[in-house]
């Protein structure tokens, strides 16, 4: 099967399932608001990187969420959220959780994320 990624262009629907090893779902909750980081890492080790990490990185120079991640990547959300949650266990990314005070999600965090959106 295979589906167009908008420039006539013909891709493998099932490759991004391909780079999880099949997993939708990581290991542990990963919100899609969840705000990521890129750590520094040497060069050496930037070379090491499978491409989608390497595009995960460069995102991520600047504060991204998993939603952002997952439309820019143009990949399904739970795809993005195994791939971050790998990086994050590798030491690749920092996550930056939201912090509900009394269930309520941070105002600040959710107008940043409303901006990432709307930048799209």
């Amino acid at each position: 099967m295979y589906g167009t990624d908008g420039t006539g262009d013909e891709e493998p629907l099932f490759r991004p399932y391909a780079v999880t090893g099949g997993r939708s779902e990581p290991r542990y909750h990963l919100a899609m608001e969840t705000l990521i980081s890129s750590m520094s890492i040497p060069d050496d080790e930037m070379a090491m990187l499978t491409p989608e990490q390497e595009a995960i990185m460069q995102l991520c120079r600047s504060f991204r969420s998993v939603a952002e991640i997952s439309a820019l990547l143009r990949v399904p959300l739970g795809v993005a959220r195994v791939l971050v949650a790998d990086m994050s266990d590798e030491g690749l990314v920092r996550l930056h959780q939201p912090r509900l005070s009394q269930g309520q999600p941070d105002l600040n965090m959710l107008e940043r994320v409303l901006s990432g959106l709307r930048r799209l």
